[in-house]
């Protein structure tokens, strides 16, 4: 047991009897204590109440233990109908157990012993669709936050001995438990001792949700891209562990950690798998090029207007002459407040209830856009220009990578004001050398682009039939790299008479 004083971490002395421990639980009023008389013997019953099921207390404890003539508590474990049951003398464990939900049965005649006996009450949401990466096509299943039905939605989609599960506490305070998930056989070993021993190497008080972990243990914590994939499909998941990759699941949290991963991705839509090659390729080429023209296409507004007036064509001169002949702002400052709006209207559609939050999205994207255009504080050409970029950006299918490309299109925008199209070039080359340095447990973010991966390329940019891809990903490094015989795959043997 440790106590936290003055900011600092000491240990309690080790001989901490269990009469003190029981004084300071007793301070709790959710913690009850009391006496269980039986024809030959007093036996003490405590448990936090909020933390059990009390049904099972007087279902499968009291009836037995009144019924049965023990002398002892090491005679009661044969009584009760209880399946996870411990006896034991040391007073941490005993601590322990009870904030686990847990019901501790002493006699204070039998000192340096205490049965305990689980009784924990699961309280948690039913699983239910998934509302950030729903999909048409496709199971509808999502993360709760009871981590036990997490692991069984996986193992339903993996049922073999060789799914690993290794469970970790972090948090000095919140003592959560986290899983680390590997196929043994499969995953190389380099990349779970990678993320085992970051996960242990964690020393933080409280954890709430995976996204504390995501923090803490992603290579480079000034990035503003996401380096392991967040994710609340259990199909995700099962097939990332499948392809030889690692996954974390935290308990409390609706979503699941995948690593390593790439840039790559995070435009890649969980979906696309159950759809025909041609139309999930096509749908992936459309989401890059959306990401490419939410990132460039206001900057290269203001870089154009600003300083390279000749490159507009002619036919398109006095569309622009009419729409800007009545702002008084520059081309920069009309662009930042009509972005500023979008992510004004964003942020307040996110933290309203659902049906309020969809009014003022609809209804205050329309009014502010109209009057902003009717006062002249913006054009109408730019004000089409912003509102497709931002449609743009909702493409990415990964929550997190949407909010880094709303991000990074400022400083775009700001180079592009300054110096025009150079900016624009500069901040790009910026951009990639970034993404050049970045990894993911190690891994580079841009494989298979970089390093180039030829194998590898069929799965990313666009996604080649599911019988052409036989071979794991080569970036992983996995020890089993085949998925099946690609001979075989394409084989057809149809019945004929």
């Amino acid at each position: 047991m440790r106590k936290r004083l003055k900011g600092k971490s000491v240990d309690v002395e080790k001989d901490q009897t269990l009469e003190n421990l029981l004084a300071q639980l007793q301070q709790s009023s959710d913690f009850t204590i009391f006496d269980l008389w039986t024809d030959k013997h007093l036996f003490y019953v405590g448990y936090y109440t909020s933390l059990i099921d009390v049904e099972i207390l007087h279902r499968d404890v009291f009836p037995y233990i009144h019924r049965s003539q023990v002398d002892s508590i090491a005679q009661l474990p044969p009584v009760l109908p209880v399946e996870d049951l411990v006896m034991t003398s040391e007073v941490s464990q005993v601590q322990d157990r009870l904030l686990a939900g847990f019901i501790m049965i002493f006699n204070k005649n039998e000192e340096g012993k205490t049965l305990l006996l689980k009784a924990s009450v699961e309280r948690t949401r039913q699983v239910a669709a998934p509302e950030v990466e729903f999909s048409v096509v496709g199971p509808k299943e999502s993360f709760v936050e009871s981590l036990d039905t997490n692991l069984n939605l996986i193992r339903k989609r993996l049922p073999l001995p060789e799914l690993i599960v290794n469970d970790v506490i972090v948090g000095k305070l919140s003592k959560t438990r986290v899983s680390i998930l590997y196929i043994e056989g499969i995953t190389n070993k380099e990349n779970i001792n990678t993320l085992t021993q970051r996960i242990k190497d964690l020393d933080i008080d409280q954890v709430n949700d995976s996204s504390y972990i995501t923090q803490l243990i992603q290579d480079n914590h000034n990035s503003p891209f996401p380096q392991l994939i967040d994710t609340e499909r259990p199909d995700r998941i099962a097939a990332a562990l499948a392809e030889g990759k690692v996954a974390l699941l935290v308990d409390g949290a609706p979503h699941g950690l995948i690593g390593p991963t790439n840039l790559v991705e995070f435009f890649s839509a969980f979906e696309d798998y159950f759809l025909n090659w041609i139309v999930a390729s096509f749908f992936r080429i459309v989401r890059f090029f959306a990401v490419l023209f939410s990132i460039l296409v206001t900057p290269l507004y203001v870089a154009v207007l600003t300083y390279h007036y000749e490159l507009i064509p002619k036919d398109l001169v006095s569309a622009l002459v009419i729409s800007r002949s009545v702002i008084p702002l520059p081309p920069i400052l009309e662009a930042l407040v009509l972005e500023l709006a979008i992510e004004l209207l964003r942020e307040a559609g996110a933290r309203l209830p659902t049906k309020v939050g969809q009014t003022i999205g609809i209804v205050g994207g329309i009014v502010i856009g109209t009057a902003s255009v009717e006062a002249g504080l913006t054009s109408n050409v730019l004000l089409i220009i912003v509102a497709l970029a931002a449609l743009a950006s909702f493409t990415t299918p990964v929550y997190q990578m949407g909010n880094t490309i709303r991000l990074i299109r400022f400083p775009f925008l700001l180079l592009a004001h300054y110096i025009g199209l150079l900016g624009v070039a500069i901040c790009f080359c910026f951009l990639l050398i970034h993404l050049l340095r970045l990894t993911s447990l190690g891994r580079p973010f841009l494989e298979p682009l970089y390093p180039p991966r030829l194998t590898d390329l069929k799965d990313a940019i666009i996604r080649l039939p599911i019988s052409f891809q036989a071979k794991r990903p080569i970036q992983l490094q996995t020890e089993d790299t085949m998925r099946f015989n690609e001979d075989k795959a394409k084989e057809r043997h149809d019945n004929k008479e």
